[in-house]
């Protein structure tokens, strides 16, 4: 893993394309209070990508309408395990030490690795 811990790392430069709540509402077809409440309820993650820029979800969280399978699951066990949105967030964009982002694993359905790899980091 990175000698950056994940609470530092550049989000901006990590995630590709962002989406603010009203557009992610617009692509889950749901109202942004729903929006909200994913967030809170650790269905979505929500960070600020750069100073000044408001809270945003990571486009790659969102596919063919839907929240990516799994992302719920495994930011319940982040969480669980005391990261934040921002920390989960930065995990799942960063390659380091593994064979390519836990996010483009979880879009591919493989979601029982990247779940497994974020249970490791709790020990």
């Amino acid at each position: 893993m990175t000698s950056v811990p994940l609470a530092e790392q550049d989000l901006a430069s990590l995630v590709d394309e962002w989406v603010d709540w009203h557009a992610a509402a617009g692509l889950l077809g749901v109202p942004v209070s729903r929006v909200r409440t994913m967030i809170r309820e650790h269905e979505l993650a929500a960070a600020v990508p750069s100073p000044g820029a408001g809270q945003q979800v990571p486009a790659a969280f969102i596919q063919d309408g839907l929240v990516v399978k799994g992302l719920p699951g495994l930011l319940t066990v982040m969480h669980d395990n005391g990261y934040d949105d921002r920390e989960c967030i930065a995990w799942l964009f960063l390659d380091d030490d593994l064979p390519g982002r836990p996010i483009d694993a979880l879009r591919e359905n493989r979601g029982t690795e990247v779940k497994r790899r974020a249970q490791a980091m709790a020990f």
